[in-house]
């Protein structure tokens, strides 16, 4: 039974538990997310190793930290995780994910620990880790400031969270509304609300109400020529992400 706030919007996870079965088919409705995981990886393991003092040419580098995956989906961030040696636990409100995540895993002989539960199910059990990745979740949820509070909570003191999401203005209605759901057909129409985004400056003041310490942001940067995403220092007129501590 739930005490607490849920944050959890029942409308936004129907949209994504509809799409459960095509979370591995890298031409299918995930495609956007399989074409910028690569990039998303770059900057989350390097954000972890420079916080944790890890070598990344180790082979399990990230042995002995706990992850939470929040908003895990398919597991697409949760199985690297797992082969770079972190113990990770995989979170997510749609349940017709966690089949999905689980199978890929068994396939891919990695052991995570998938669960359907919400943040602050979490929170309220006393789980803490080291890191969390909490990567295009902030802008589906019912109440961010209550959810990024209950991903303060997770946190050990010392620890990280790394959390994406899409900006709002005019240029990531075009970009991430018109291109990838009308234009591109990448996503299912409806599957982001623009008025739902957040800025970067609105994001930084949420993860500082909650009681986390900014220290990083930086845009993911879509070329529609080369057809490739990086990071920038400048751009985060569209997809960004950022990274902060719990203080000790």
């Amino acid at each position: 039974m739930q005490t607490h706030q849920s944050t959890i919007d029942p409308a936004e996870v129907a949209k994504f538990e509809a799409m459960a079965a095509e979370w591995w088919d890298p031409n299918g409705k995930f495609k956007p997310l399989h074409m910028l995981n690569p990039c998303r990886l770059d900057y989350i393991t390097t954000q972890i190793a420079a916080e944790f003092g890890r070598d990344l040419s180790d082979s399990k580098p990230f042995t002995g930290l706990r992850l939470l995956d929040i908003g895990c989906g398919g597991g697409l961030l949760s199985e690297p995780m797992a082969r770079l040696g972190a113990t990770v636990v995989g979170a997510d409100a749609a349940a017709g994910n966690l089949p999905v995540a689980r199978l890929h895993a068994e396939q891919s002989g990695l052991e995570i620990d998938y669960r359907h539960t919400a943040a602050e199910d979490l929170a309220e059990a006393g789980e803490q880790f080291d890191v969390i990745l909490n990567m295009e979740v902030v802008e589906h949820v019912a109440d961010p400031q209550t959810y990024l509070n209950a991903c303060q909570t997770l946190l050990k003191p010392g620890g990280m969270m790394i959390c994406s999401t899409i900006n709002r203005n005019p240029k990531s209605y075009v970009m991430a509304i018109l291109g990838a759901e009308v234009v591109m057909r990448w996503l299912p129409r409806g599957t982001h609300e623009w008025g739902k985004f957040i800025t970067p400056d609105e994001l930084f003041d949420l993860i500082s109400k909650a009681g986390l310490s900014p220290v990083d942001r930086k845009g993911f940067v879509f070329n529609p020529v080369l057809w490739t995403w990086s990071l920038s220092d400048r751009d985060l007129s569209v997809n960004y992400v950022t990274a902060s501590i719990k203080p000790v």
